[in-house]
């Protein structure tokens, strides 16, 4: 569409998806806490919200959804094309009055450390959403100008259209205020006074998760009031309605959920060839870890097995006795290394899972499912306990992070998913090693030379520090469930000829 059409469009229709991005100079500035606040101001005026985290984070789309009350998602151009990246986030604003957008470290910051490319400018630029700069305001005056100014004209399409200044008087503020406007000529859009009792905690792998959070509930509600009085509320969600209608390539009409989720050069061709609506039939039920200890889970990787057909089911190695019956079992990260000695105390859980994995189970396990699925876990504390020792190796304690950032993983060996897979695009984040990280992929550093082997293989379980993103490449969820609907019908004939 031209110029002029898009804007004699915008005459004559409202935006389908209004929208603005928090962004920050770095991390530590204060955005989860003021996407919190400014989600529950919305909230609180009836507004029907959408949330949005820039790069490969669990935790802040936790709190987003303990505020909206529906699932937060996640937009990172390493993970996905632009194309894709657009279609995820339509997908997940549909039927909302205003999506908010939380960035990641540095606006400017991508990967390597020395590019924009998956950074929250680069979101920005994608989906052409209008990005308001959140500044600390403490300990500073006039020189904030500078700092915001070089953020402006860093990249000529900024896209920075406001400005929020974080830990600030409202004296400081509407000096400030004043100054930007005149001398920048960018907006202010109000201030959040410093709220000690409001600060959210951090520990090794980022901020607690919302359940430990003693009061959040009420927190929130008062951080939403506050918000409310030193924010421009209403200057925002006009800010939000100026996003242009970005171009969506049209869908077929039974919108297969292969087509739906990724562009045609990543179709595999057994996601092609499936019959009706793209679906599997019937659905095969994947059991899903889901708990305190393992809580790092995608929602877009969720949503894209329900999509190919799975019904979900979630248990607690925690609290439930026995894995429930499944064609297939799904352990996502998260902090077993908190929970280590009630996951080894749970024994009937441990040796349901170890059954069921010895009888050919499909199975993918990340980071924490991965060390849960080992032979031992010793904590932060250097105390060792028994885990399901379906796999073999024992996980450790490190004290830094053992391996950061984006991968790019290709098969090395013949596993699971098969040595024609491609490449899956992934991220690891963890203090934590293993005595057997497995070597049936490698994992290669973007625009790094580092890399390295990972993720123990076999012909029905793949399992690793690795997090995968399903969306980089569908065929690992297509190829998954394949294998789950085969160890089904397997079941399914075993069982009958035993009733005979």
């Amino acid at each position: 569409m031209t110029e002029e059409g898009r804007a004699a469009r915008k005459e004559t229709e409202p935006c389908r998806y209004p929208r603005i991005l928090l962004a920050a100079g770095a991390s530590g500035s204060g955005k989860t806490l003021i996407t919190c606040g400014i989600l529950q101001a919305l909230v609180d005026r009836d507004l029907r919200v959408s949330s949005f985290k820039c790069g490969p984070d669990y935790i802040d789309p936790m709190f987003h959804a303990r505020v909206i009350g529906t699932k937060s998602r996640n937009l990172d151009l390493f993970f996905t094309d632009e194309e894709t990246t657009r279609r995820l986030f339509a997908k997940g604003a549909v039927g909302t009055d205003i999506s908010v957008i939380e960035g990641v470290m540095g606006y400017y910051d991508g990967l390597g450390g020395t590019s924009v490319q998956a950074s929250s400018y680069d979101v920005a630029r994608a989906t052409d959403t209008p990005v308001v700069l959140i500044v600390n305001g403490r300990g500073v005056s006039l020189s904030m100008l500078a700092h915001v100014k070089g953020f402006l004209e860093f990249r000529a399409d900024s896209r920075i259209r406001g400005v929020i200044l974080n830990q600030c008087s409202e004296a400081v503020y509407l000096k400030m205020k004043r100054l930007l406007e005149e001398e920048l000529g960018v907006r202010a859009y109000g201030f959040v006074p410093s709220v000690p009792e409001l600060q959210l905690k951090s520990r090794h792998l980022g901020l607690v998760t919302p359940d430990e959070v003693e009061g959040l509930r009420e927190n929130l509600r008062k951080l939403g009031q506050t918000l409310e009085r030193t924010l421009d509320i209403d200057g925002l969600l006009e800010l939000a309605r100026t996003a242009s209608d970005f171009e969506e390539r049209q869908m077929p009409d039974n919108e297969e959920a292969c087509s739906f989720t990724a562009s045609g050069r990543q179709m595999d061709s057994a996601c092609k060839a499936m019959p009706g609506s793209g679906k599997l039939h019937p659905a095969p039920v994947i059991a899903v870890a889901r708990d305190e200890a393992f809580c790092f889970l995608y929602e877009e990787n969720l949503e894209l097995l329900r999509e190919l057909g799975a019904e979900l089911k979630f248990f607690s190695p925690l609290h439930d006795e026995m894995l429930p019956r499944a064609d297939g079992l799904l352990l996502y990260g998260g902090y077993p290394e908190l929970y280590a000695r009630q996951l080894g105390d749970n024994r009937s859980m441990r040796e349901s899972i170890r059954q069921a994995l010895s009888r050919g189970l499909p199975c993918m396990a990340e980071c924490g499912g991965f060390m849960y699925l080992q032979e031992e876990l010793e904590d932060m504390d250097g105390a060792s306990y028994e885990m399901v020792g379906a796999l073999p190796g024992r996980s450790f304690y490190t004290g830094k992070l053992s391996r950061f950032g984006y991968v790019a993983l290709q098969p090395t060996k013949d596993q699971m998913l098969g040595t024609d897979i491609g490449e899956i695009r992934a991220h690891e984040f963890h203090y934590f090693d293993s005595t057997a990280c497995g070597d049936a992929f490698h994992a290669q550093k973007p625009q790094r030379p580092d890399g390295w082997d990972c993720l123990q293989g076999s012909a029905t379980c793949i399992a690793g520090f690795p997090h995968l993103y399903y969306h980089s490449n569908p065929r690992v969820a297509v190829r998954f469930l394949e294998k789950c609907v085969r160890y089904r019908e397997r079941e399914t004939t075993d069982r009958k000829r035993n009733e005979r």
